[in-house]
């Protein structure tokens, strides 16, 4: 009869079969997981007294078949540290992964869009943060919530919103959410079931995001993007004849990097007003270096604007912490598609970040983070104007006076995307290329040009990271 076990001191699973004798076959048992991996060199295994209470054998069994291991080579023991697996111990070759391909090493510089220096993530004030927020947490934090997310973060972010951004915001419409992508698709499936068969999106955009929407069942129109951003003036043309939603990035177009002008502020505001959804992804608000602060379209129609916001660009994407400010009517849908879809998002790092916004140390980060990624922009403009003896020819550098990206328009007398990028692979830069961002339908006739990411590098590396950059274009 064979009988299955787990430790109280060690977790382990083991199948003993006593047809041989109770010893033999916990010693073919414990000699068969070594040999196939499942108890790798150096993993400790429980007590003899231990292991004899979970198996219904007495101590003095254990003990043998132990010793016969330990006589084999197979296992150490040692006063203080217990038994263990050898460290000579050899395994079974793993199964072939013919078909699948090896890792790529991964390039030495980075400068691709999308992710701050999440090594200067606010370890201490994080900390400090999270002991007072789950010091004082009330018992229901450590259980099934409210899908929309913990109120305590959901009333900081609505006075940090209105403060910093212009937000009209109330706790009760903000829904929580694992990043702007997740909001994204659960907006698009409300929008989806409700009748928006087809949503606009600025163009170039996120390519994931493009497909989550699809995904979520409805289709993307292309909405065209200039140096004055979006060309919001196109949603009244008979072109976009029944599109009932428009997604948006207004204070920092991206990839472009272009700010919505005064004008076309008030178009998209009064398009809303008309009985339409403007979908605002403001995920790089709070960095802006060479003009005025520019406030949320949500400010101006709040029952007619979604707002997205995230911590990704500001703290870290591993946090997975964004926020969608809703108009009264899409709250119960959304909330009720947040709840089919996970339930809730995590607590702890809710009530942490409300923590973080209500002691104002959320604000000193971002001040601090906006004089460095300003200094790394001003050295990346610095790095690329031509100089005698060093001729780089053939780009325009845009989209700088805001944000973590900045855009290279690439002209047509110097070199093409495709052999920006070739070089850069060659120098183990890592570069994102604009063609991949435009829809589909586009790409092959639409302008080239790179994307770079100036916040990712660490302060250590970014001066290298910059000189790789230089020589791609030189």
């Amino acid at each position: 009869m064979s009988k299955s076990w787990s430790t109280s001191d060690v977790d382990l699973h083991l199948v003993v079969t006593p047809d041989t004798g109770r010893r033999v076959g916990l010693e073919y048992a414990l000699r068969e997981a070594i040999r196939a991996g499942r108890l790798a060199a150096g993993s400790r295994l429980p007590s003899t007294r231990t292991l004899a209470v979970e198996l219904g054998l007495s101590r003095g069994t254990v003990t043998a078949a132990y010793d016969q291991l330990i006589a084999e080579g197979h296992l150490t023991a040692r006063q203080g540290s217990g038994t263990r697996v050898a460290a000579s111990v050899t395994t079974r070759a793993a199964p072939s992964m013919s078909g699948v391909p090896k890792p790529v090493a991964a390039p030495r510089y980075n400068l691709r869009a999308g992710s701050p220096d999440v090594s200067r993530f606010p370890t201490s004030a994080w900390l400090r943060a999270a002991r007072k927020a789950i010091g004082e947490a009330p018992a229901d934090a450590f259980g099934y919530g409210d899908p929309r997310g913990r109120i305590e973060l959901r009333t900081a972010l609505a006075d940090y919103l209105g403060r910093t951004r212009g937000v009209l915001a109330d706790p009760d419409r903000i829904i929580i959410t694992s990043g702007v992508q997740q909001g994204l698709a659960l907006l698009a499936k409300v929008l989806n079931a409700s009748g928006a068969s087809t949503i606009a999106m600025e163009d170039p955009y996120i390519p994931s995001f493009r497909d989550t929407v699809r995904a979520a069942g409805p289709a993307v129109t292309s909405l065209p993007v200039d140096d004055d951003g979006a060309r919001v003036d196109l949603l009244t043309t008979g072109e976009f004849h029944g599109i009932g939603a428009a997604i948006v990035t207004p204070s920092h177009q991206f990839p472009i990097g272009s700010t919505l002008n005064p004008a076309r502020r008030q178009c998209l505001a009064d398009w809303a007003r008309a009985g339409h959804l403007v979908i605002e992804d403001d995920y790089d608000g709070e960095f802006r270096y060479d003009r005025q602060p520019v406030g949320a379209i949500q400010g101006i129609a709040p029952d007619h604007v979604v707002y997205l916001g995230t911590a990704s660009k500001t703290l870290g994407p591993g946090l997975r912490l964004a926020w969608m400010v809703l108009p009264p009517h899409l709250v119960a849908p959304v909330a009720e598609a947040k709840q089919l879809t996970d339930n809730h998002s995590e607590t702890l790092g809710q009530l942490t970040l409300a923590e973080l916004i209500t002691s104002h140390a959320y604000d000193r980060h971002i001040r601090s983070s906006r004089l460095r990624y300003r200094r790394r922009r001003d050295l990346l403009a610095s790095r690329l104007k031509p100089r005698a003896g060093r001729p780089l020819t053939g780009y325009a550098l845009s989209g700088i006076a805001a944000g973590l990206h900045a855009l290279i328009r690439l002209e047509p007398a110097g070199l093409t995307e495709h052999e920006v990028l070739t070089r850069a692979a060659d120098y183990s830069l890592a570069l994102d290329g604009l063609s991949g961002m435009w829809l589909s339908e586009n790409s092959e006739t639409a302008p080239q040009g790179i994307v770079v990411g100036f916040g990712a590098p660490s302060e250590s590396a970014y001066p290298a990271a910059l000189d790789a950059l230089v020589r791609t274009l030189s």
